[in-house]
């Protein structure tokens, strides 16, 4: 694929699902979709629009039936299961509805999770994982587990451990589901400061005033993408590098 600014390309891609017995179904019905480096997308869409879907496949958790999938100029779409799982690890960093942390752990060992999926020696990155605590809040909660936090504490260490191999972009699913307001609004002020520091951020939500904070938003219907809404121009922001 030409070198190009975009982080994500999808081409006409379609997910299959067969189920035993009954008919096929089609979630996903020829999709195609760009996402520029340092963006900020918002997908929405009603249940059985094919949101989740996209946002599985996206994630590199599913693959698409047909159609190709590039993420950072690499065709993700067609790698072994190894391979994928390295370029999912390396590449995109998850903020999910439930947090996800592990409950044994405190917070920088769970920051420190995907290095150790990666094969990578926690000891020589302590001081990015100390710097990503404070840079969320939480410097003076080092070792607290998730059971001593708050919701709000716990998404801010799933979103620094999202950010700790750098990757390319941020897929975030529902992030303040499970908030109150005054604190979902604290963790949507935080993703947005990565946003403006160059991160490129995916985020799934039902809720307009969550998707209205993102450059772009896109409605997904009968698994396609009904429409598109810009909210503005893409701003300005500096480059980011992958590690």
């Amino acid at each position: 694929m030409p070198a190009d600014s975009a982080i994500i390309r999808i081409r006409d891609v379609e997910k299959r699902y067969v189920l035993g017995g009954e008919a096929d179904v089609l979630a996903l019905r020829g999709v195609n979709l760009d996402v520029e480096a340092g963006s900020y997308l918002a997908i929405m869409g009603p249940s059985g629009s094919g949101k989740s879907t996209m946002l599985n496949i996206l994630g590199c958790l599913d693959r698409p039936t047909a159609g190709r999938y590039f993420l950072g100029g690499e065709d993700v779409s067609r790698m072994p299961d190894d391979q994928l799982s390295e370029a999912r690890g390396l590449k995109i960093g998850f903020i999910f509805q439930s947090y996800n942390l592990i409950a044994q752990l405190t917070v920088l060992e769970n920051i420190q999770v995907p290095l150790l999926y990666q094969g990578k020696d926690v000891r020589t990155h302590l001081e990015s994982c100390l710097e990503l605590a404070k840079l969320v809040g939480l410097g003076d909660r080092l070792h607290h587990r998730p059971s001593q936090l708050s919701g709000g504490q716990q998404q801010r260490v799933a979103v620094a451990r999202s950010l700790v191999n750098n990757p390319l972009m941020i897929l975030a699913d529902e992030p303040t589901g499970n908030l109150d307001s005054k604190t979902g609004q604290e963790v949507l002020d935080l993703i947005d400061r990565l946003n403006e520091a160059g991160k490129t951020i995916v985020l799934v939500t039902h809720d307009d005033r969550v998707a209205s904070r993102a450059d772009r938003v896109i409605h997904m219907k009968d698994g396609l993408i009904d429409r598109e809404v810009v909210n503005r121009p893409m701003r300005a922001r500096p480059a980011v590098s992958s590690s």
